[in-house]
């Protein structure tokens, strides 16, 4: 941690990155620190992310890059892989000074890094950070707020901590979040709410009902015209199905190109399982993209949790 504070003391024109289809966290964390960098005098933006949707562009709008911007720093926040940044980050994956990141599965691509896997969220390392560089404004409270609080479901999936509760209490004595809290937890457009209902009632059981695989084809958000915004987090619905330890979700990104979420219980290291068909994550909450047809990709992913399953 000391070397990442006197890095980001000494370092300007930093640029940050977040990975694709991006979530609270990455978003959260990486607002979160560019307003502490400017808070400290530095420039310091975030390379616009193209997937970025509805729900997470108010806490990256005021950072995004300029034009013609040319950073000296790279720093990637939450990003797991190279694998995971965006089309228009390419250009800098050689360059990426500093990872920040809380997955066991980091792929070492940066100079440097400072991975935490018992962090609930990348938030909680960034708070670490920022609380060692300049005072929590309410600027940098909230997104980190949405950082932590998305990624551990709100407080309820198996990663949380007390230490998760500590921070989110810190946060919260900086700004109101009840707001955020209803907008991101309590709050369900039409469309996700029929697209939910479709999902459970097409679901698949397999080792002894243990195991549940839900479906996104592209045809069924064609035909709800869903938006980005009601698929996301649409992975945790399987999980909640009573009786299973492993929710599987299954979507067509396009035509021969599916992604895959698993989240487990113990008796499945969901990470373990990903790994196998070339992904990564945390033992209860794991992932991949693979090729091939949703069928495939279903045969795939049963096949890697049916090899790292406890009896």
């Amino acid at each position: 941690m000391q070397k990442v504070i006197d890095y980001l003391k000494k370092w300007d024109n930093l640029l940050l990155l977040t990975h694709v289809r991006p979530d609270g966290d990455t978003i959260g964390s990486a607002a979160a620190l560019c307003r502490a960098l400017r808070d400290m005098g530095k420039t310091a933006y975030l390379l616009y992310n193209p997937e970025i949707t509805a729900t997470y562009e108010p806490y990256a709008a005021p950072y995004w890059a300029e034009d013609g911007f040319v950073p000296e720093h790279i720093i990637s926040v939450d990003v797991a892989a190279l694998s995971l940044l965006p089309e228009n980050a390419a250009i800098y994956q050689d360059r990426i000074a500093l990872a920040i990141d809380h997955h066991p599965s980091y792929g070492g691509f940066a100079a440097e890094a400072y991975v935490d896997p018992s962090a609930a969220a990348a938030g909680e390392i960034v708070y670490g950070i920022i609380t060692q560089l300049t005072p929590i404004t309410p600027a940098i409270a909230l997104p980190l707020y949405v950082a932590i609080s998305t990624d551990c479901g709100c407080f309820v999936y198996a990663n949380t901590t007390a230490r998760t509760h500590r921070i989110a209490a810190a946060l919260m004595e900086q700004v109101d979040v009840s707001a955020v809290n209803k907008a991101l937890f309590r709050t369900k457009s039409k469309v996700r709410l029929a697209m939910e209902s479709r999902m459970a009632s097409e679901m698949e059981l397999y080792d002894n009902d243990r195991v549940v695989v839900m479906s996104i084809p592209l045809s069924l958000r064609e035909e709800m015209h869903a938006t980005e915004a009601d698929i996301e987090e649409l992975s945790s619905l399987a999980a909640l199905v009573e009786g299973t330890d492993c929710g599987i979700t299954l979507r067509e990104l396009k035509p021969g190109t599916v992604k895959i979420s698993v989240r487990s219980g113990p008796r499945i290291d969901a990470c373990a399982a990903c790994r196998k068909i070339g992904g990564g994550g945390h033992r209860a909450a794991s992932g991949a993209t693979v090729e091939g047809t949703m069928e495939q990709a279903k045969q795939a992913i049963l096949a890697a949790v049916a090899e790292v399953a406890g009896a």
